[in-house]
């Protein structure tokens, strides 16, 4: 079975936001406006997601 990638994208910054969506951005591999990552999708992966959804875009790859 083939795990499911997504590609992620910072598209708001973090400044103005809790200290805790800011860490859960690093976790996650942004660092900047427009900087996409390719992960590999797991239940805590999608947890975090969810957490900072305002300040990304998701597609599946």
């Amino acid at each position: 079975m083939a795990d499911k990638k997504l590609r992620i994208k910072q598209v708001r910054s973090v400044i103005g936001h809790p200290a805790r969506q800011k860490r859960t951005m690093q976790a996650l591999g942004l660092r900047k406006i427009n900087h996409t990552r390719e992960i590999v999708a797991s239940p805590q992966v999608l947890g975090m997601i969810e957490k900072v959804k305002h300040l990304i875009t998701v597609e599946e790859i």
